[in-house]
Formats: structure tokens, C-alpha cells, sequence
């Protein structure tokens, strides 16, 4: 669909999405990610900032498996 973001916005458009584990980032922290992200961008490939689209994506820690074990295991491990 034309209308969403991140669509048909042209050949050019770098597209970027960020996978983290649901663990209490902050929007602080996710506007860090999104602004660094499209200035690295802009700074290594020349690319436009107002066409590069990023996206995070937070997964739950039982949904994500390092090694064959869940996260959410893996943090119980740690503690």
C-alpha cells in the first residue's frame, strides 16, 4: 500500500529494521537507535535521511533463542 510508510518511496529509500528483545527500551533509546541509524547512513552511503525508514521491532524473550534456549532461560541463567 502506497500510504504506509516506508512503501514506494523510490528506488533509493534504505530501509532498516531493528530486532531487540522486549526488555524495557525506552523511547528515549529507540529514537537514539532511529536518528543514528539514518545518520550513519547518510554519513557512509550518502543516502537521503528523509527517505530512509527504520524500524525496531521488539520480540519477546521467549520468542527469541540464542544457542538452542530461550532468552528469557538465558536471563535466568545470568542472575
Amino acid at each position: 500500500m502506497a500510504d504506509e510508510p516506508c512503501q514506494d518511496k523510490g528506488a533509493d529509500m534504505p530501509y532498516v529494521n531493528i530486532k531487540i528483545t522486549k526488555e524495557g527500551a525506552t523511547k528515549e533509546q529507540k529514537a537514539q537507535l532511529i536518528d543514528g541509524v539514518t545518520r550513519l547512513l547518510k554519513e557512509v552511503l550518502g543516502k537521503n535521511p528523509a527517505t530512509t525508514c527504520v524500524t525496531i521491532e521488539e520480540v519477546d524473550t521467549d520468542n527469541w533463542g540464542i544457542g538452542g534456549i530461550p532468552v528469557t532461560e538465558l536471563r535466568k541463567q545470568q542472575k
